[in-house]
């Protein structure tokens, strides 16, 4: 990482923006990259993620690697890869799973953070929150209507998460891994070297 972005990221892990609000505490867990070609934004760490410090380091991370055709040395290489969620820290426990990722993350670290990285061509926006913030004129479309109508040679591509609480959605929408995980997994490979 070039010195300018190697501080970003110092920065970035000794904030304490939003630690009152953190459950267990701020524990940023994001891999910039100045010469990753592919970035991928997903929604907060959950509780494993938060304890391990690896980002995807739990079973949504194996789909997510699956998706990819990418095995963990690769998509850990974060000469590759590039990983920054919309909130770097856990949120904490909700009715129905994790909070949202925390409003002051993404506003505040995102733009400094992709403008050191200007290599990337391909984002991967894995679940609404990345989504609404990175497609914003495609808000009113729930997540199978901009899933299905993309255009999958753009820079930004959107999938639904791939936790094992989609399971059900991934059946109901069988056309998803038939059809658009092929085409992520090709346009991965073309950007990432052998």
């Amino acid at each position: 990482m070039p010195s300018e972005l190697t501080q970003l990221h110092h920065q970035i892990r000794s904030c304490r923006l939003c630690a009152e609000h953190l459950p267990l505490g701020p524990r940023p867990v994001l891999v910039p990259s100045a010469s990753a070609k592919v970035l991928i934004i997903g929604q907060a760490p959950g509780t494993r993620v938060h304890a391990s410090g690896v980002p995807w380091d739990d079973p949504s991370g194996d789909r997510l690697r699956e998706w990819l055709g990418l095995d963990k040395d690769r998509f850990y290489d974060p000469a590759l890869i590039a990983i920054v969620p919309m909130g770097f820290c856990y949120p904490g426990k909700g009715k129905g799973g994790d909070l949202p990722p925390r409003p002051e993350c993404a506003p505040t670290w995102h733009p400094p953070l992709l403008a050191l990285m200007p290599q990337i061509e391909l984002v991967l926006l894995i679940g609404r929150y990345a989504q609404q913030h990175y497609l914003p004129q495609h808000k009113a479309l729930s997540l199978t209507e901009l899933v299905r109508s993309q255009p999958l040679d753009g820079r930004f591509l959107a999938t639904p998460h791939p936790s094992p609480r989609n399971r059900r959605w991934l059946t109901v929408n069988a056309w998803f891994e038939a059809k658009v995980v092929p085409t992520i997994r090709r346009r991965v490979q073309e950007l990432l070297p052998d």
